[in-house]
């Protein structure tokens, strides 16, 4: 009995690794890379740009190619994906045809926007396919900026009652004096 099972086993993994081993040999091949000029340290405001690599591996060439930039939230407690509409405004590339061996270069710029780590990936399928391909993903950690430093804030709040006091000390001073040629 247990050599049964052993076989059955033995033949299902043989005939689950053959559609893996398959699979491996994907028309598409995508890389992402982060843009020299992007700080090391990016922080709430910055800017970052990526460039994608999308590669034709594939005999015949593929049509209606559409790739598009993905942004994940992965904070503990807080993993999502992110909308896109206020962190770039380059959210896909549509309608390009790759020959076989070719190359399609793109730039991803982004704005970000919120703090906290992040990873980016490239996604791409054609018209025709059934499957998505990905890039690598890109992980980064956006710092906090403050929104209210003390030395911009502390001369408006100590100056604006300030003047307003000024203001109303000198016409009462000058309603007094007013009153006192009368």
């Amino acid at each position: 009995m247990n050599m049964k099972k052993f076989l059955v086993a033995a033949f299902l993994a043989a005939t689950l690794l053959i559609p893996v081993t398959a699979s491996a040999q994907t028309p598409l091949v995508l890389d992402i890379q982060p843009d020299a000029q992007n700080s090391t340290t990016p922080t709430m405001g910055d800017h970052l740009r990526f460039w994608s690599t999308i590669t034709n591996t594939d005999a015949k060439p593929i049509e209606g190619l559409v790739a598009w930039i993905s942004l994940v939230e992965v904070d503990q407690g807080n993993e999502q994906p992110m909308d896109l509409e206020d962190w770039s405004a380059h959210k896909a590339v549509t309608g390009a045809t790759l020959g076989p061996s070719q190359s399609l270069r793109t730039d991803w710029p982004m704005r970000l926007i919120k703090s906290g780590d992040y990873r980016v990936v490239i996604s791409a399928t054609d018209r025709g396919g059934r499957t998505v391909f990905t890039s690598p993903t890109i992980q980064f950690h956006v710092l906090q900026k403050p929104v209210l430093q003390a030395k911009r804030v502390l001369p408006v709040a100590v100056g604006a009652p300030v003047l307003i006091l000024g203001l109303m000390l000198f016409l009462k001073t000058r309603e007094r004096r007013g009153k006192g040629r009368s």
